[in-house]
């Protein structure tokens, strides 16, 4: 009985659960300052190539751009392709770079408030010409986008050029 009446009355046991709350608290705390530093997760986003064209004609829907055989003889032709993008809700992405590159030629540009960019690839626009080989009746051209907040998108293939007789 003794050794009971002893735990009782001794004030030290107190200090046992009032050292696991203030522990308790001042974890939660760091965890909190640790989840607060964390960035925003990333997103995907949707990436449509709406229409695509050579510079001087006009554009087409989808990623498939004809061209005559004329015109690949003579050497590098110029091309147009206009893409959107779009974040997992629906709203555009703003501010994201785009490069198209491939057979020869590259087009960069920047996606405006709405979500859009054109690409011209097309030395008079900055960019490069697209050229076809003499035994070369088709060929695709890459697409990548990197925007803040958003895992980059690549597509290889994204735009076909095809040869016509």
């Amino acid at each position: 009985m003794k050794t009971t009446g002893k735990l009782f009355s001794n004030e030290s046991a107190i200090e046992l659960p009032i050292n696991i709350v203030v522990m308790l608290v001042v974890g939660m705390v760091a965890l909190a300052a640790l989840i607060a530093i964390i960035p925003p997760p990333t997103k995907n986003m949707s990436v449509n190539v709406d229409q695509a064209g050579l510079a001087s004609g006009t554009l087409s829907p989808g990623n498939t751009i004809l061209v005559d055989s004329t015109l690949v003889s003579a050497g590098s032709f110029p091309v147009t392709v206009q893409i959107s993008a779009k974040d997992p809700d629906g709203y555009p992405v703003r501010g994201a770079n785009v490069v198209l590159r491939g057979l020869g030629g590259a087009a960069t540009g920047v996606t405006d408030d709405s979500g859009m960019c054109t690409l011209q690839a097309d030395t008079a626009a900055g960019g490069a010409p697209i050229s076809l080989g003499a035994n070369q009746n088709e060929g695709a051209m890459d697409l990548k986008i990197t925007a803040s907040g958003f895992y980059d998108y690549e597509k290889t293939n994204a735009v076909m050029i095809v040869r016509t007789s």
